[in-house]
């Protein structure tokens, strides 16, 4: 019997978090830049891009059908590729379908509705193998700190390709917005292509066992949903993006109409808040490393604490709607940020952690069920977020008391998921320790 495949080292971390960096790349001049030019240099309702935006998530429901396919090859690169290669031409689609807006609207639109189903799809596909080979190849004390380097270079992808696409694009005109489209999508093509080249293959040599035809995919996932652990985890991680994604719509409105705060200066409290999920998510990762054999331990306390953190942060912000100017509500959204990015990566530590536990070879179910979560729970959470502001505003009237029901019913939600997430960590001590442990023991030596 061959020895089981050497853990990535840091370096192998790097190359699949710019896997994640390209992901982010064609996302944002998707679902951002797109978006502003059909309201701003195209003058169509915010409807239009709101709707493309929402079809991108729901697509990605089919995340667990999309790991389910790379379970039954074995091999992840491949779905990579090809969900990286169709969000790409997805991306370029979009941009097309954006420029024919202007000329011929209907035509557009059916261009665009399918560019954005694509778009998801994409995500789906080459986002949830990426993570399924993360948690198969990182061993379990790096994988608080790998976690983090992969989300950080996605927020970099981000910010790199928002700030080149806003210069590229002026002055603004139909074929820059092409060429733009066409060079980002190029380019996180060769990025993927670079990342994953011979990675699975270095690193996953064993043989794969021999074994019957895989089952179904709906018994796939059935399987997947009877596992106790898997279900409760898919709940918390549905119920903690939905506190998660409500409260981003609502922070900057709520500044302005609060506290008088102009455009400039919400924008710059939402950059804050970035900043303090940055510096939890680095914090978890310190923590994570230093944890040594009480890893377990110390993932379930910065996931639980951090949910619970973040309640405590956005009661903090109701009790500043009620107090008005005056509160101190920069430090408090730093706080939030922070409690919202120790959550956050705990989570994805242990999800990577997860993703072996239960039945055989359904890494990729597993792992797309909670991507398929975490996506719908994006798509619902700023229509509630500011859904509920608004009802909340013509129920009560002034804004202020409005933001605090509203601050206040996120916070349930995210003690809610604080109690889910101690359920899923109070089964895995139970059911999953000693072999958790074991594979702890197994890759420590590895460097």
């Amino acid at each position: 019997m061959q020895p089981p495949p050497a853990p990535l080292g840091w370096l192998g971390i790097a190359r699949l978090g710019c896997v994640q960096a390209a992901l982010g790349a064609i996302v944002v001049l998707t679902t951002s830049t797109l978006n502003r030019v059909m309201v701003v240099e195209l003058a169509l309702p915010a409807i239009i891009p709101g709707t493309l935006v929402a079809l991108h998530y729901l697509a990605q429901v089919l995340r667990p059908r999309l790991g389910y396919g790379s379970d039954v090859g074995g091999r992840r690169t491949p779905w990579i590729l090809g969900g990286m290669a169709l969000l790409a031409g997805g991306g370029i689609a979009a941009a097309g379908a954006t420029v024919l807006m202007a000329h011929a609207l209907l035509p557009a639109i059916a261009l665009a509705l399918v560019a954005f189903l694509c778009v998801g799809i994409g995500v789906g596909a080459s986002g949830t193998s990426l993570l399924v080979l993360l948690a198969k190849q990182v061993a379990p004390r790096r994988r608080a700190a790998a976690a983090t380097i992969v989300w950080l270079m996605m927020i970099a992808g981000i910010a790199i390709t928002a700030t080149a696409a806003g210069r590229l694009l002026e002055p603004f005109s139909p074929a820059r917005l092409m060429a733009v489209a066409a060079s980002v999508a190029a380019a996180a093509l060769v990025m993927t292509l670079a990342a994953v080249w011979g990675i699975e293959g270095r690193t996953d040599t064993q043989a794969a066992p021999a074994r019957g035809p895989a089952p179904g995919f709906r018994r796939a996932l059935r399987e997947v949903w009877q596992e106790a652990q898997a279900r409760r985890f898919a709940l918390f991680v549905f119920v903690s993006m939905l506190a998660y994604s409500a409260q981003e719509l609502v922070l900057e409105p709520f500044a302005g109409a609060v506290f008088g705060l102009t455009p400039g200066e919400s924008a710059r409290l939402t950059g804050l808040q970035h900043g303090g999920v940055l510096g939890g998510m680095l914090l978890v990762a310190i923590g994570g490393s230093l944890a040594g054999e009480f890893r377990a331990r110390a993932m379930r306390g910065w996931t639980v604490g951090g949910c619970l953190a973040s309640a405590a942060a956005i009661l903090l912000l109701a009790a500043g709607s009620l107090a008005g100017p005056g509160w101190p509500l920069k430090l408090c959204v730093a706080l939030l940020g922070a409690a919202n990015g120790a959550f956050a990566v705990s989570a994805i530590g242990a999800m990577m952690g997860l993703a072996s536990i239960g039945q055989e070879s359904r890494e990729g179910v597993r792992m797309g069920l909670w991507g398929a979560a975490q996506a719908l729970a994006f798509g619902l959470g700023g229509l509630l977020g500011t859904g509920a502001s608004d009802i909340a505003r013509a129920a009560l009237g002034a804004p202020g008391p409005a933001y605090a029901a509203v601050f206040a019913a996120e916070a349930v939600i995210f003690l809610a998921a604080a109690y889910l997430a101690a359920g899923v960590f109070h089964l895995q001590a139970g059911r999953a320790g000693p072999d958790i442990s074991s594979a702890a023991r197994t890759a420590a030596p590895a460097s």
